[in-house]
């Protein structure tokens, strides 16, 4: 059976600079895919290529269908949700109006309702109408994946999100996370701690100078101490 994401011989270039080196990506629908790897070895740039925000060469098919050439815009019609490093709220907007605009018009009967939003995140009903601007960045970054979430997606994929944020933030996440996947969205999850990505995801990819040096599950990356000394350790 086909994946929900298919990547084959991704190439991505940011001016004269060659980032990936023939990047295969499978991620099967309702899975969490874990892209981990040091700084600079091309997990967010893999991301960024499947919605089209840098030039990018090889075949990219979503349920399906192919992606090449498509507008961002477009490709997150199509059911993919994008959660960049930089969160991207809007901030003189309050917590309920951004995420008001994360709904798509028409759109109704989603998997995802304000309801289930504050439910998995109390924190938002309580600052329901405070401009996003002045939320903790833990507080933000929760908007964020909420805000992407109310335009119901197949398949969210989220850059860094544990990134700068509190120890109670992070296990919050976590747990997002597993309810996302238990509704049938898959997730792509660019993570560098390597414990929550270990603990959650099916299938891990470790990125290295733009190439996957290794795809396995999280028992084959705990036992491949090589792998880990290499590519991972500081």
């Amino acid at each position: 059976m086909s994946a929900l994401l298919e990547v084959r011989g991704l190439h991505a270039y940011y001016d004269k600079s060659h980032v990936l080196h023939g990047i295969d990506l499978d991620v099967p629908a309702g899975a969490i895919v874990s892209l981990i790897g040091r700084n600079g070895s091309g997990r967010s740039t893999t991301i960024k290529a499947v919605m089209n925000e840098v030039r990018h060469e090889g075949s990219i098919r979503f349920n399906g269908r192919d992606l090449a050439g498509l507008p961002t815009h477009q490709v997150a019609r199509l059911g993919i949700g994008y959660v960049p490093e930089d969160r991207q709220i809007f901030p003189n907007l309050t917590v309920r109006q951004n995420l008001l605009l994360g709904c798509k018009p028409g759109q109704s009967g989603g998997r995802w309702s304000f309801d289930d939003m504050y439910a998995m995140f109390p924190r938002l009903r309580e600052r329901e109408n405070v401009p996003g601007g002045v939320l903790s960045g833990g507080e933000q970054q929760m908007l964020t994946i909420c805000r992407t979430l109310m335009g119901n997606p197949d398949l969210i994929m989220i850059d860094e999100p544990t990134e700068g944020v509190a120890p109670m933030i992070v296990e919050q996440l976590g747990r997002l996370f597993v309810e996302i996947a238990r509704r049938g969205v898959a997730i792509v999850l660019v993570e560098q701690k390597l414990m929550i990505a270990l603990r959650i995801s099916q299938v891990l990819y470790v990125i290295g100078h733009g190439e996957v040096v290794f795809r396995g599950t999280p028992d084959e990356l705990a036992a491949a101490e090589d792998v880990r000394k290499e590519w991972l350790e500081v």
